[in-house]
């Protein structure tokens, strides 16, 4: 195990919630708190990116934004890191590749926004993404219906997994994936930086 790196069992089902955090908000921790409950996650990791290849702006520094995020957490099951950065990783594939060769026996769960779905025909080698890990698909404001129509989620029907099923995402095999509603939140972190003005 590489110094720094988070620890994990063989076995855990651990939750992977990916993005700029930049910064933070109530609306990250919903998402993690719900996928928590509804996936029946032991663990969830923040994965504080060290920049976004669609975003137009790069984010503040990794380390503010994973100390910002850190004072935000209560609940000692959610860890915040930099584990892109750790690992020299920029894209969402080669992060999830590597993370299963470093923690055989983890049961991964890329977690993502209904907003995130959306996009996700964009990312680079998504469909290997989804190939790797199941992928539990959280409602965000204004996005679940495009969501469910989004390429990717054409792609990937005959994957798609039933609200019932869900507490076993972590236990299918891949590609597999849900979408499940939450309480909305409207904060956004675009929002809050434009609120809090420049850094």
């Amino acid at each position: 195990m590489r110094a720094g790196l988070p620890v994990a069992r063989p076995g855990m089902r651990i939750g992977l919630l990916g993005g700029s955090f930049d910064p933070a908000h109530q609306g990250h921790v919903n998402i993690t708190e719900a996928a928590m409950r509804v996936f029946h996650l032991d663990r969830v990791w923040w994965l504080v990116s060290p920049g976004n290849p669609l975003k137009e702006h790069g984010p503040a520094p990794v380390a503010e934004r994973v100390a910002h995020a850190r004072r935000m957490l209560t609940d000692p099951r959610v860890v915040v890191t930099g584990i892109e950065q750790d690992l020299g990783t920029r894209m969402t594939a080669d992060t999830v590749a590597a993370l299963k060769r470093i923690y055989p026996g983890v049961r991964f769960v890329w977690l993502m926004g209904s907003d995130n779905l959306v996009q996700f025909h964009r990312w680079d080698r998504w469909q290997d993404i989804a190939a790797m890990v199941p992928i539990g698909v959280l409602a965000r404001p204004g996005s679940r219906t495009a969501a469910r129509r989004s390429p990717a989620a054409q792609v990937m029907a005959r994957a798609r997994l039933s609200l019932a099923q869900a507490e076993t995402l972590a236990l299918r095999a891949p590609p597999a994936w849900v979408l499940v509603n939450l309480r909305m939140s409207r904060q956004s972190s675009t929002v809050l930086r434009h609120a809090t003005g420049p850094r």
